[in-house]
């Protein structure tokens, strides 16, 4: 019944559009939720004409002086209100079309004193109370009119992409709308920490999937806009044998959803981190022979966390992890040495790093060869270095035992290793001795 009440006020709508004036149904998502909640037959209508001219238009209208309405007209059991549409050119454009009536603010006034319905933050019982039921519905979507409910309560645009990240759940058309509207005064009227309360509720593994929302509903854009400016910028996938190249912010959202997994799936700032791991390609990417490189963008990215962990409003001790981690994410992609092991091994955060690293290949499908050397070599970082490598390598054994190149010079050196490790020898000198003694 309330498709059929909306269609017949759009039918008088193109009545008076044939005769060169612009109409409308006012808001007709509203008057559909309002007719199906309060069973009343009545929609509300938007025209450029005055009162006359819609009389001729409509001769069964009539004057009508209440709700802000000019005229009437009863078709049946539908009854139709006709307001004056904005036709200043210097009105402000979101006047432009009608959006409430003072008949739709009574209807929805009523409704709020039955179903107890809350538009006021500061009359909520819970983070739920301003979206329809979750566990019902196949998407988010605020109560009411979502622009005039986000209206009351900035903070619900970001609760609600939240909501959608979490459960995995679309959010609904018209609050989506409502949300991109309203992004920039997301930005200005909602503080800095409220955001972050919110941010930091949303599961690590669920985090790729709000931060791209966010990008998508361009708040992300004046939050962080040196994340979003990674949109922008392109390089090469790990993948060489394709030469394919994907956007540097793509390739973080990829990241981000392949870095919580087994017991790192609860990792929050772990994934936090995985987000700027690449934020320093904005500020080191060079253009030459026909390709990007982007040197050090790991030390530079580091530094550019620390400012924006900064106007988060991170706590120091957060900012030092995260700022570590993305100071040396690329670390275990080299083939590390025995001596880079030991360096590894030092690092407080040895574990995120080695997720980071394999979270970064995987999401280029890139070579995992120096990742497989770098985990075997770990088993070896416990080894006193005096066992793994001789104090002498093969260019200065040939230079204190005059011998040239050949097996000779390997066969030395391992034996020196040996001796090295059943203590034999134990410094430098012993072993330029050793080895004069063994030639």
């Amino acid at each position: 019944m309330n498709m059929q009440t909306i269609k017949k006020g759009i039918s008088y709508c193109k009545a008076i559009m044939r005769n060169g004036y612009d109409a409308y149904a006012i808001n007709a998502p509203l008057q559909k939720y309002l007719i199906e909640k309060t069973q009343k037959l009545e929609v509300d209508i938007a025209c450029a004409c005055d009162a006359a001219t819609l009389f001729k238009i409509l001769p069964a209208a009539e004057r009508f002086d209440e709700f802000g309405a000019f005229a009437k007209l009863t078709d049946e059991d539908i009854t139709l209100y006709f307001y004056p549409a904005d036709v200043e050119d210097a009105s402000h454009p979101e006047h432009g079309q009608m959006r409430m009536t003072p008949r739709l603010l009574n209807s929805l006034r009523i409704l709020e004193q039955d179903e107890k319905y809350v538009s006021n933050d500061d009359a909520q019982e819970n983070e739920a109370d301003q979206f329809e039921d979750l566990q019902k519905e196949e998407s988010v979507r605020l109560r009411g009119v979502p622009s005039v409910t986000l209206s009351y309560n900035y903070l619900l645009a970001i609760r609600a992409l939240r909501f959608a990240a979490n459960y995995d759940m679309p959010i609904e058309p018209h609050t989506w709308m409502a949300i991109i509207q309203s992004a920039k005064r997301v930005l200005d009227y909602v503080p800095i920490p409220k955001i972050m309360d919110e941010w930091k509720k949303v599961s690590a593994e669920s985090m790729w999937r709000f931060v791209r929302l966010l990008f998508d509903s361009h708040i992300l854009h004046g939050l962080i806009p040196e994340l979003a400016s990674l949109a922008c910028v392109v390089h090469e996938r790990d993948d060489t044998d394709t030469h394919t190249v994907e956007n540097v912010f793509d390739h973080t959202i990829q990241v981000m959803r392949l870095y919580p997994t087994d017991d790192l799936s609860m990792d929050w700032y772990g994934t936090f981190a995985a987000m700027f791991h690449d934020i320093g390609k904005l500020y080191t990417a060079e253009y030459t022979n026909g390709q990007w490189t982007f040197y050090q963008h790991h030390r530079v990215g580091a530094g550019v966390t620390r400012k924006i962990l900064r106007s988060l409003h991170f706590a120091p001790e957060d900012i030092d992890l995260i700022c570590d981690l993305v100071r040396h994410h690329m670390m275990f992609q080299f083939m590390l040495t025995d001596r880079g092991i030991r360096r590894f091994c030092e690092l407080k955060e040895q574990k995120r790093l080695i997720a980071l690293c394999r979270a970064n290949i995987e999401a280029e499908d890139g070579n995992y060869t120096s990742f497989n050397h770098n985990q075997k070599y770990l088993t070896r970082a416990d080894s006193p270095e005096l066992m793994l490598e001789p104090l002498l390598n093969g260019n200065e054994i040939m230079e204190y035992t005059g011998l040239s190149q050949g097996p000779e010079v390997g066969v030395l050196r391992h034996a020196l290793l040996q001796a090295q490790i059943a203590g034999e020898v134990t410094d430098r000198e012993s072993a330029i001795a050793f080895v004069q003694n063994k030639k």
